[in-house]
């Protein structure tokens, strides 16, 4: 790819900014050091449509990675806490990840780089494989909800700090930080301010399934897994110990996805009856946190008919 393709491409999408010099020369640098030769950008793949980062596949022809972009004041901080969530549902769950390559400062932002998966057209087998890699995190279990380290739910930052109760820890760790967000953007309805209120004061009277603290992706939604030959593998995560009903709730947030899911996960674990009841609960954190970051009118409407049904 020439110089006058690389400009070209830097103009045609935000991913297109990891062609400038500031960010391509520690890429390069990067995975020169972890493969140990000399790796250059010869060819450019957006990967935009499928992250909420500007993204790109990036190959020299035979050695591809994924390389990732923030430009935030704290990108730096929270890749480093991605690549330590990453590394942990591996260890801990022995799920499928990408091979961290390595973190990057850079005048004006932040690179994450990793090994570029191959990714599979998704079949019944590969969705399976989701709900089971789902499974499989769940099973680690905790003593209490939330973790010691803080977190991030996109670019947002997320409070992790530990409790013992989980209705209380999604109340004060989930539904509050995301209120008060949504109220600080100017985005939110009056209306709709006091109806999340209301819930976070109904939440004692709802009955939930009571569950130990399990291991948590975090933002389970189905483009934060990588359907490989070799199974599932994850990406993205907003790792803490919750109730295995937020990432199952999750998977589906932004399209449909097929009953192969949460068949695979029950070939592991039981999904409690009434999950299906309780789905949009667990997702108002994130409507919130959408609705927050962009302003999408659907998300308010989906938020307002979530909480229409708890109120």
């Amino acid at each position: 790819m020439s110089l006058e393709q690389f400009s070209s491409l830097q103009l045609q999408s935000p991913s297109g900014r990891l062609l400038k010099d500031a960010y391509r020369v520690p890429v390069e640098q990067l995975v020169s050091d972890h493969y140990g030769l000399n790796w250059r950008v010869k060819a450019f793949s957006d990967m935009d449509e499928y992250a909420s980062h500007p993204s790109a596949i990036l190959s020299d022809g035979n050695i591809s990675v994924f390389v990732k972009l923030s430009e935030a004041a704290n990108g730096l901080g929270q890749f480093e806490v991605e690549l330590e969530g990453l590394r942990l549902l591996s260890r801990l769950a022995g799920v499928l990840i990408p091979a961290p390559i390595g973190i990057a400062a850079a005048e004006g932002g932040a690179v994450l780089v990793l090994e570029a998966l191959q990714a599979q057209e998704r079949t019944p087998r590969h969705w399976r494989d989701i709900g089971r890699a789902l499974a499989q995190i769940h099973l680690v279990k905790g003593a209490r909800f939330g973790l010691e380290k803080q977190g991030y739910f996109g670019p947002l930052f997320q409070d992790n700090r530990p409790m013992h109760n989980w209705l209380e820890f999604f109340a004060e760790r989930r539904l509050w930080p995301r209120l008060m967000g949504a109220i600080d953007a100017g985005i939110l309805p009056t209306d709709v301010i006091r109806q999340v209120e209301k819930l976070i004061a109904r939440l004692p009277a709802i009955e939930i399934p009571e569950t130990a603290p399990a291991l948590l992706h975090g933002d389970a939604q189905q483009n934060n897994f990588i359907s490989t030959e070799g199974g599932a593998a994850i990406i993205d995560p907003a790792v803490y110990y919750g109730h295995p009903e937020m990432d199952l709730a999750h998977v589906d947030f932004f399209q449909a996805v097929p009953d192969d899911v949460f068949a695979g996960y029950r070939e592991i674990l039981p999904i409690e009856p009434g999950f299906a009841e309780r789905r949009e609960l667990w997702r108002i954190p994130a409507y919130l946190a959408v609705v927050t970051v962009s302003g999408e009118a659907v998300y308010l409407e989906k938020l307002v008919s979530a909480l229409r049904a708890y109120l």
